[in-house]
């Protein structure tokens, strides 16, 4: 029996769909035996795994066999189920979350656990502020002062409006010849956003819920899509809260740079720069030095023993 390699560029769970080496897409499903190699998150394979399969009976379906070792992958809480996590995507070059100021509101925890994540992986991080052309006076001053924050913080910011197609051209850049990740609540404008880089994708819009202000989903599973600039986007289902996983508490203040910066200037090397004496961190933080909310995100990560439960939409 003839075996194939492709990469998975869709998962709904049990099935997937594969882009062959050779440019075929193929419905493929899961061996059996990937359910008993404790592999613990809800989804063995992720989009962006390379697999191994081989046709079935059919000549027409697939079945995976391997999958290859990953060189990095995002993840999240799982919730309500009994395995511990969720590989959002996998193999990927570049992650970027996508978030708003209102309608609906994307809560700096939320920016500072994603990017915290992808520190962990040693996988670069963009911001993508969208809507930019539906925000009041107040709004844009405070969408200026998270963009100096998070800018001087190594992490590259992006003004955008679908709407006016307002930093499109940077954003296409940005995703040129990478495969990259696109997560963010839903309502933030993640489709609309591709829909306008690649109009030929005509993805589904969601809409507003006018009595939350939060988004109404429209992309219910991950799923890899191809750019005509060579890159391809990973659209995700939107995400209410990003749950950390596998993280020693010890690792986390190494995730945030502004503190890893400091951290040898610490009196002790063990310092959670709470509460020890001179700590260089609180002494930065006294000072103006370190963002006053980005410190009370990290308390915050600390502070939840089993960090936040990360929800679909």
């Amino acid at each position: 029996m003839d075996n194939y390699k492709g990469v998975v560029i869709r998962s709904t769970g049990s099935y997937c769909t594969v882009l062959s080496d050779d440019g075929l897409t193929v419905e493929c499903v899961l061996k059996g035996n990937f359910r008993i190699k404790g592999i613990k998150s809800t989804n063995p394979v992720a989009v962006g795994d390379r697999v191994e399969y081989s046709f079935q009976k059919d000549a027409k379906t697939g079945l995976i066999h391997s999958i290859a070792d990953r060189h990095n992958y995002i993840i999240r809480k799982a919730t309500r189920l009994s395995a511990l996590s969720h590989i959002i995507a996998a193999n990927i070059d570049q992650a970027v979350v996508m978030v708003t100021l209102a309608r609906p509101r994307t809560s700096t925890g939320f920016i500072d656990r994603f990017l915290v994540t992808a520190e962990a992986y040693h996988i670069p991080a963009y911001i993508i502020f969208n809507k930019c052309d539906d925000y009041s006076v107040a709004e844009m001053a405070k969408l200026d002062a998270l963009v100096e924050l998070y800018s001087g913080l190594g992490y590259p910011c992006f003004k955008t409006s679908a709407i006016l197609k307002q930093g499109i051209e940077a954003v296409s850049k940005l995703l040129e010849g990478k495969v990259s990740l696109l997560s963010g609540h839903s309502g933030v404008g993640k489709t609309a956003l591709i829909n306008t880089i690649e109009p030929g994708l005509m993805r589904k819009v969601g809409s507003i819920s006018d009595y939350h202000q939060k988004g109404k989903h429209t992309t219910t599973f991950a799923e890899m899509l191809p750019l005509s600039n060579g890159g391809f986007v990973i659209d995700t289902p939107g995400i209410k809260e990003f749950g950390l996983v596998n993280f020693d508490k010890q690792e986390v203040p190494e995730r945030f740079p502004e503190m890893r910066n400091l951290m040898h200037q610490c009196q002790f090397n063990n310092c959670t720069h709470v509460h020890e004496p001179g700590c260089a961190v609180k002494r930065a933080l006294s000072k103006g030095e370190i963002d006053a909310t980005r410190y009370s995100n990290y308390i915050s990560i600390l502070e939840d023993e089993y960090f936040d439960e990360a929800e679909w939409d």
